[in-house]
């Protein structure tokens, strides 16, 4: 199949995942912000995308794109370490045209890993996981309290987020340059819209994260 046998169809499944995944985050990043204006409404929120038939579809959904994601980033990362050969081993300096993150996305993207399974840990474990099993689970606002309240979450959280911008802010625009929506003409203005919509999400998650902390920690 093209999409899983040549580097250019894997390069698509990279980015159509990935624009997904940026969807989510930014929705996720709305709807944190419905808890720093209202608690209560986070927590109808919440139970609305309970453990519903839409939203156990849009959980797979998620996590299959996430492991696809993940999966064809490796496979490309060889592919390109194999290419290159002994020639990889050469120190040179970074090109002046290409990004730090772009030579880093793997790096990067273990991180942002690392913190959503963090993440899925604190929050979806405690709320929507027992309740699929029929178990006693914790509320929106219980959650936030019980995740927040840990004064080490605080840095913790700021790291994935710093390294979820260098991914958004690269992968954004390389996935519309892949799908072949990125010419000459539109190219640099992609990559000044992925770097605001990577910033405000940052800065959305960021402030909502302090804000938490600041409510049940401090």
């Amino acid at each position: 199949m093209w999409l899983t046998n040549s580097s250019v169809g894997r390069k698509v499944v990279m980015s159509v995942t990935g624009l997904f995944l940026v969807l989510f985050v930014t929705f996720h990043a709305l709807m944190n912000a419905v808890a720093v204006i209202s608690f209560d409404a986070y927590d109808k929120i919440c139970e609305f995308l309970g453990a519903n038939w839409y939203a156990v579809l849009g959980t797979l959904i998620l996590a299959g794109g996430f492991a696809i994601h993940i999966i064809f980033a490796f496979i490309l990362t060889f592919q390109n370490r194999k290419a290159r050969g002994n020639n990889r081993y050469a120190v040179n300096a970074r090109p002046k045209n290409v990004e730090w993150a772009s030579q880093n996305m793997l790096v990067l993207g273990l991180i942002v890993c690392c913190f959503l399974i963090l993440h899925l840990v604190q929050f979806w474990a405690k709320m929507q996981l027992p309740e699929l099993m029929d178990r006693p689970h914790l509320g929106g606002y219980a959650a936030l309290q019980a995740t927040f309240s840990l004064v080490w979450v605080l840095p913790v959280y700021l790291i994935g987020f710093a390294a979820l911008w260098f991914h958004i802010s690269h992968g954004f625009w390389s996935a519309f340059q892949t799908l072949g929506t990125a010419n000459d003409k539109w190219i640099n203005r992609w990559q000044c819209i992925s770097k605001w919509w990577a910033s405000i999400v940052f800065i959305l998650f960021a402030v909502e994260a302090c804000y938490f902390t600041w409510f049940f920690a401090l």
